[in-house]
């Protein structure tokens, strides 16, 4: 069984890859060996989404390309 990890005192920053619209921010954090915790982060609070490095490099690698 996979476990979450504990992000109660993780330290989030704003990703790049968020276009800086009042809508649109996107958090990562870091320090997860080959784990990417993401989160809205207009409600810190909220659920937190932990995606693996290569599914959160390919998501990032549709997004460049537009296809998402």
């Amino acid at each position: 069984m996979k476990r979450t990890p504990d992000l109660s005192t993780a330290s989030w920053r704003k990703s790049s890859y968020s276009d800086g619209g009042p809508n649109n921010c996107v958090e990562v954090a870091d320090g997860y060996p080959g784990l990417v915790p993401v989160r809205d982060s207009k409600t810190p609070a909220g659920p937190a989404l932990v995606i693996s490095v290569p599914a959160w490099a390919a998501f990032i690698d549709d997004v460049q390309k537009g296809n998402l």
